[in-house]
């Protein structure tokens, strides 16, 4: 398609976030240029959860089809939830009502990028292309910024869009906060396993984690458990342990520290000694579970683009995964960012208020979730003792209502109130 936008695009970062956001754009006929720093598209971990809105966001950037070829079902379907205690008694604690619209999807992080790779143009792919610093043309009137990568090269453009991830590097421009990446150490450790069904069957577990997904939640520590299948994986079941460690100061990174490290699997026994039968049963499969220092982006940013440069996805807002929304989040910020940038009226003379207006939107919105996050993950891992009665109640009417502000949200209604700031200002009319 062709189109009359008088600039470029250059994607930082060929995550979920990046890929989507270029191919978007691309079909939309504007010139986009993706640097990713790998040598080829890869992903670890193990399974994403799509609750409905990002559903939604996928249907708008017309990459459904595609997703759901890599997955299994192959259709978005109510995925209610099922809170269970982690201790001795496995107490009934809350099942989350979805609404017949609440259609959700878990799929393998890998199949999600294979789908989105077999949708992009390679000739606009640029691979081993690690960003270390954006600087600002000399010519103010080539509005173009300069990219600078670690191999000695660099590349100009008019837009960059920083889709880098947690560890960003292009959210020092936006921060100006060169020495500092913004990003914190939760206290948490979450240990990542993918098992058979069959297996968690033999062993005798009597919960049924084969349809929907659950939470078993204790003290200082709680498991996400839930079914993904696609064509590569059969009946298998994602399992996400979450451990919390109080006595680490709060808002520090450790130095040295790596992000994702092994562990064994008599290191899960002794930190859940305290749950009951169902959870140790689970725990004693799995033979090496790796093991991932949860961050996030703390405080959160308090702007997502500075001129003409923005952030998208965790490179924005980096949250704990304790809502399923991460993922979410970031395809909502490529919904209204692309939204904007393919908009008739946009062009490079008011393409710092284009990514002002999506900055006014998503940065609220996104911070609010990453908030929530945080607390939703306190949530988990606030029972006390034997399953206390006057707790279980207190919890039961707390996640009532958890993912309602985060499914049920008009993101149609934002790019509205992002375009009607523009037409206030004089840019669009």
């Amino acid at each position: 398609m062709s189109s009359n936008k008088d600039f470029r695009v250059a994607i930082v970062g060929g995550g979920i976030c990046g890929l989507a956001c270029a191919i978007y754009l691309l079909r939309a006929g504007i010139h986009v240029d993706l640097f990713e720093s790998a040598s080829r598209f890869k992903e670890i971990g193990a399974g994403v959860e799509l609750g409905p809105n990002a559903v939604r966001a996928l249907n708008f950037l017309g990459l459904t089809e595609a997703v759901l070829a890599h997955a299994n079902p192959s259709k978005p379907e109510i995925r209610p939830f099922c809170f269970i205690s982690a201790l001795a008694g496995h107490q009934f604690i809350h099942h989350y009502e979805a609404l017949p619209e609440d259609l959700g999807l878990g799929i393998h992080r890998p199949a999600f990028i294979d789908a989105l790779a077999g949708l992009i143009d390679l000739s606009i792919i640029h691979f081993n292309k690690r960003c270390v610093s954006i600087t600002k043309h000399d010519d103010p009137g080539r509005g173009a910024s300069i990219i600078h990568f670690a191999d000695g090269t660099t590349f100009e453009a008019e837009v960059v869009l920083g889709a880098d991830g947690i560890r960003s590097t292009v959210r020092r421009t936006v921060t100006e906060q060169h020495d500092a990446t913004r990003v914190v150490f939760t206290r948490t450790v979450a240990y990542r396993a993918l098992l058979p069904l069959e297996d968690i069957l033999q062993a005798g577990v009597q919960i049924d984690f084969s349809r929907w997904p659950h939470s078993l939640v204790g003290i200082n520590k709680h498991l996400i458990i839930f079914p993904i299948k696609n064509g590569k994986i059969q009946a298998k079941i994602n399992l996400v342990i979450f451990y919390t460690d109080k006595s680490i100061p709060e808002g520090m990174e450790i130095p040295g520290s790596q992000w994702v490290t092994s562990a064994s699997t008599q290191e899960l026994l002794e930190a859940f000694d305290d749950c009951g039968p169902e959870v140790k049963k689970i725990l004693s499969l799995i033979e090496k579970p790796s093991k991932w220092a949860i961050h996030s982006v703390d405080p959160p940013l308090d702007k997502f683009s500075r001129g003409s440069v923005a952030l998208i996805g965790d490179a924005a807002h980096g949250m704990c995964p304790h809502l399923g929304a991460g993922v979410g989040q970031g395809l909502e910020d490529v919904q209204v960012i692309c939204e904007l940038l393919t908009h008739p009226q946009a062009r490079l003379s008011n393409i710092e208020s284009v990514l002002e207006a999506y900055d006014f939107v998503r940065q609220p919105r996104a911070n609010m979730v990453l908030r929530r996050s945080v607390w939703a993950g306190e949530l988990y891992e606030s029972l006390q003792g034997d399953d206390d009665g006057e707790v279980i109640a207190s919890l039961r009417k707390q996640l009532q209502t958890l993912w309602n502000p985060v499914w049920h949200h008009d993101l149609g209604q934002d790019v509205e109130v992002a375009l009607q700031r523009l037409r206030d200002m004089g840019i669009f009319v």
